[in-house]
């Protein structure tokens, strides 16, 4: 399990271990906050397609799903 600080996502880059429709490697252009300040979500863009992807930032600790850096 990948051990992330969810404030320091932003500009983070990722690879997708199962990649779908050509897209493995992923850029971290937003975070998405609640009321308190709290991120809650990110938003992943493809580096090929430029296709966006949103999802809970938990789900980047998923090892199986996604590795950080591009490899």
């Amino acid at each position: 399990m990948n051990a992330i600080n969810p404030n320091k996502l932003h500009h983070s880059k990722w690879t997708a271990a199962r990649p779908r429709h050509k897209e493995r490697h992923f850029i971290v252009t937003t975070l998405l906050r609640d009321e308190e300040e709290n991120v809650v979500e990110v938003i992943l863009e493809a580096v090929h397609s430029r296709r966006e992807t949103t999802l809970p930032w938990r789900s980047l600790k998923d090892d199986e799903t996604w590795l950080m850096g591009w490899r």
